[in-house]
């Protein structure tokens, strides 16, 4: 019953997306017997491709900071927190430089191998260095990424290409339409491929003597996990830009409640992660109508301040 609740509430948010706008998208102009073409292809060509990207999104990209939380075993990790993010962004700028010509979907893989070696670099690094505290891990994370990400600003600079990477790397869903998001259809089919393997990746966050005793190969697990979380962040990336947080607040809150275990969480996730991604995109278009704040930025001021009371009550009980 609350899961038809919460995916009710969805549906009423992507309802409301709908209609939120500049253009004039009312559902009485829809219905009426001289239903207004104009309203009717923005409708079509864009407020529903729109809705569709910030649903598909937003539930990836929890369901991806989910995946990494269970793989390294800390609840601060997610891909703007693991290098993932950043890796991808300098797959994108390396098309940009010697493959412009490139299809969008070519563009997505190569973002994909460089945000797969990304983590794995990440996961190297965590393996060899003693982890005394929780949040040495983000903070090892972090720090990668801002190496990474130094690297690609300025191969941007050099190139007189910061403006595109920008362009790029920003969250921002007005120019999704029809044709420019089907892309993300990949990471719900991602989404669902994590929720067949969840009980293996419950199984992977218990350690790996734990995983190989209970006759699990755990190489293979975190191979599909990085691959999936990878994956995602691609897509996600190349088609509307970097979404921050929602992979890590989403997953902690939803494990306030359910707990570790995987299969049950996931669909929570999911759908949490959709709603924040709508709700902050509706803040968005409504804070400086008719002006239009991008998505990462509502998501960079929420998300900041939903991590910092993480952070501080994760403090306060180990304390």
């Amino acid at each position: 019953m609350r899961l038809a609740l919460a995916i009710l509430a969805i549906l009423g948010l992507a309802a409301v997306s709908l209609f939120v706008g500049v253009e004039d998208v009312s559902p009485a102009a829809l219905i009426s017997q001289h239903a207004d073409r104009d309203a009717l292809l923005v409708l079509l060509a864009s407020r529903i491709p729109r809705t569709l990207a910030l649903v598909l999104s937003g539930a990836s990209m929890a369901v991806a900071g989910y995946i990494m939380q269970m793989l390294a075993r800390n609840r601060f990790v997610e891909p703007t927190t693991a290098g993932t993010v950043e890796s991808a962004s300098l797959g994108i700028l390396v098309v940009m430089l010697f493959a412009p010509g490139l299809p969008i979907f070519g563009r997505m893989i190569v973002a994909t191998l460089f945000a797969l070696a990304g983590t794995a670099l990440f996961l190297q690094i965590v393996r060899q260095i003693p982890l005394r505290s929780p949040y040495i891990v983000p903070l090892v994370g972090i720090m990668l990424g801002g190496v990474i990400s130094a690297v690609a600003t300025f191969l941007a600079y050099r190139y007189d290409m910061l403006q595109s990477l920008g362009a790029w790397t920003t969250g921002d869903f007005s120019t999704v339409l029809r044709g420019r998001y089907e892309l993300l259809w990949i990471s719900l089919a991602l989404t669902g491929l994590a929720y067949i393997a969840a009980d293996r990746f419950t199984v992977a966050g218990m350690g790996e003597d734990f995983t190989t005793n209970l006759g699990m190969n755990y190489r293979k697990v975190v191979s599909l996990g990085l691959t999936i979380v990878s994956m995602v962040t691609a897509v996600v990336i190349t088609t509307v830009g970097v979404i921050p947080f929602v992979g890590l607040v989403v997953p902690n809150i939803v494990s306030l409640a359910l707990g570790d275990n995987a299969r049950r969480s996931i669909p929570w996730i999911a759908l949490a992660g959709a709603g924040l991604v709508l709700s902050c995109d509706i803040i968005g278009r409504i804070v400086r109508y008719p002006y239009e704040i991008p998505v990462g930025t509502v998501l960079g001021v929420v998300g900041a301040a939903a991590f910092l009371y993480l952070l501080l009550r994760r403090g306060t009980r180990l304390a």
